[in-house]
């Protein structure tokens, strides 16, 4: 949904919002490694676009108000998430290529977004990030 303020077009949520939540532990040499190779490149990835990260710490708890099909036992754990409910996870990480074929298995769950295509393909001629 679109609203104008102050000249300034703001988008608002929609019940499509996703997000992945990526628990975490002080300490975990998996979790630092995630943040070397993969951390400066997920936001602007179609990924981090579709469902943008959130830190958790695992030794503070669950966040209030979200649905876990079970508990988080290692870390990292990247949970997908929308409207507070678990729809998938990714449980650890061996490495890059095995985190972007699991993260677009993950965002498969959910609809394809407005400016992609069913398979998640951007409209010929444009590129990913463009407006």
């Amino acid at each position: 949904m679109l609203a104008w303020a102050g000249g300034l077009c703001l988008l608002t949520p929609t019940a499509e919002a996703a997000e992945l939540l990526m628990f975490e532990r002080r300490g975990c040499p998996w979790c630092r490694e995630w943040e070397k190779v993969i951390g400066p490149i997920y936001p602007r990835s179609e990924a981090g676009r579709r469902a943008p990260l959130r830190r958790v710490d695992l030794d503070a708890g669950v966040p209030p108000g979200l649905t876990l099909k079970r508990p988080i036992r290692y870390t990292p754990t990247f949970v997908l998430v929308e409207d507070g409910r678990e729809l998938d996870r990714i449980e650890g990480y061996p490495g890059e290529d095995f985190f972007w074929g699991r993260a677009e298995r993950l965002l498969g769950r959910l609809p394809a977004s407005p400016r992609s295509g069913p398979d998640g393909t951007t409209p010929a001629g444009e590129r990913p990030g463009e407006e």
